[in-house]
């Protein structure tokens, strides 16, 4: 287990960066090269490479090279990583959110049983009144 959670703490530092994170972001929605991410994320060629550099070290991209050019994508590895190690903690919030759904229905119900009371008793007070 110690070494999964080395291997995850990895990934998410690597994520925690604010313009490695937004490189994700945009390559989320497709291939993209160099020249291209610098204009998006308003950080120079070397900065956007070294950025790179660290995303592919860390198994986030990949690169196919196309002449001149590098293209930049996601690899979906260490995503699948990440997912696995928090759907083991998906009984937390599961948990809640039944718990949560349950006080939802109570409090339905207990306004139910309130409407029909006080329905009750307008129709007595009615009768009350015509008799």
């Amino acid at each position: 287990m110690y070494i999964c959670s080395v291997m995850h703490i990895s990934l998410l530092q690597t994520l925690a960066d604010p313009t490695r994170f937004h490189i994700v972001e945009l390559l989320c929605r497709g291939e993209h090269s160099v020249s291209d991410l610098v204009t998006k994320v308003d950080v120079d060629q070397s900065g956007v490479s070294r950025h790179l550099r660290i995303l592919q070290q860390a198994r986030f991209v990949r690169v196919r090279p196309e002449g001149q050019r590098r293209f930049y994508s996601l690899s979906p590895e260490p995503f699948m990583d990440i997912d696995a190690w928090v759907n083991q903690y998906r009984y937390l919030w599961e948990g809640r959110l039944d718990m949560f759904g349950q006080a939802l229905a109570r409090k339905r119900k207990d306004a139910q049983s309130m409407t029909g009371a006080k329905k009750s008793q307008r129709r007595a007070r009615n009768e009350r009144k015509n008799s």
